[in-house]
Parts: structure tokens; C-alpha cells; sequence
């Protein structure tokens, strides 16, 4: 299932499970999971998303042109606050492409799921609204086909599957 991002939150997670989104929903979550604010599902709105700890890094990549700046949540911390804790994530864009990432890849200083590309929101147009990047430049071990496969953008869903 995806990940839906929702509006305005105390907290990711409150004391019966993950907050509700309030916004609209942009990611959507489903399979293995520990936390869920729905129905079998984890749905997150930006405000939702973002309460989860923004970070930033600087990268360049191989579908842009020099190094930008992405805003987005680590990897590890949607894991983390949904209690994913081994196998795969199935990611799949609004097109119904789809990659598979294993969980291991959601690590401290691993890859994000960016909504901001030098401080702009992503949209459809841009390889929004989410996009999973890896810090290709400071981290020589992710400059592979592996990687770069995983990078998908125009994220909307994730199912983890254990």
C-alpha cells in the first residue's frame, strides 16, 4: 500500500498509532507494518510527512543538471515510525512504474524521499511529489545502476513486504 500525507500534526505518532493526515494525501503505505492511521495503511499528507524530520542534502544526479538541494524525509525515518523492520519496499509511481528497495537501504546518511528540490515543492512535472534520492556524491557506492534503479520519482505508493 502508499503513503498518504496529510495536514498538520502534534506529532507522527500519537499514542493509539500515527497521526491522521488533515491535508491531502500524497503518499500511501500499506503491507507489513507495525504503526498504521488507517485501515491496514499508513497515509501521509505534507505536514504529516514532514513531522517525520526533514533533512537536506546535496547531490547531483544523472537526470540533472549540476548539484542540488533536496529536502525530504530520511528513508529510515518513515521505517522507523511505521516499524518496518526487514525486507522490501515496493515503490510505485503515479504512472504505476514501480521499483523494489530493500529495507536495508534505510539507513542513517542513506537516501530520502524528497519533496523540495532547492526549496521548491516537486511537482508532477518535476519528479514530484516524492522522490527517493540517494547522496550519489557523498557516498561513492550508491554512483551504480543498482541505485540509480531505485531512484524513482513521481512516488505515491510503498508496500512493505517482509
Amino acid at each position: 500500500m502508499a503513503l498518504a500525507i496529510g495536514g498538520l500534526l502534534a506529532g507522527p505518532v500519537a499514542a493509539e498509532g500515527l497521526a491522521r493526515p488533515e491535508g491531502e494525501v500524497f503518499l500511501t503505505v500499506s503491507g507489513d507494518l507495525a504503526t498504521t492511521n488507517a485501515p491496514e495503511m499508513a497515509l501521509f499528507d505534507s505536514a504529516l510527512l514532514a513531522s517525520l524530520g526533514p533533512v537536506e542534502i546535496r547531490t547531483s544526479t544523472i537526470w540533472t543538471e549540476g548539484v542540488h538541494s533536496f529536502t525530504g524525509i530520511p528513508l529510515k525515518a518513515l521505517t522507523d515510525a511505521l516499524g518496518v523492520v526487514g525486507g522490501t519496499l515496493r515503490m510505485s509511481a503515479i504512472n504505476d512504474y514501480m521499483v523494489e528497495v530493500p529495507v536495508s537501504d534505510a539507513i542513517d546518511e542513506g537516501p530520502i524521499l524528497a519533496y523540495e528540490m532547492d526549496g521548491k515543492p516537486m511537482s508532477v512535472r518535476d519528479k514530484g511529489p516524492l522522490w527517493l534520492i540517494y547522496p550519489f556524491d557523498s557516498n561513492s557506492d550508491y554512483r551504480s545502476e543498482v541505485y540509480y534503479s531505485r531512484s524513482i520519482w513521481q512516488l505515491d505508493r510503498i508496500e512493505a513486504v517482509n
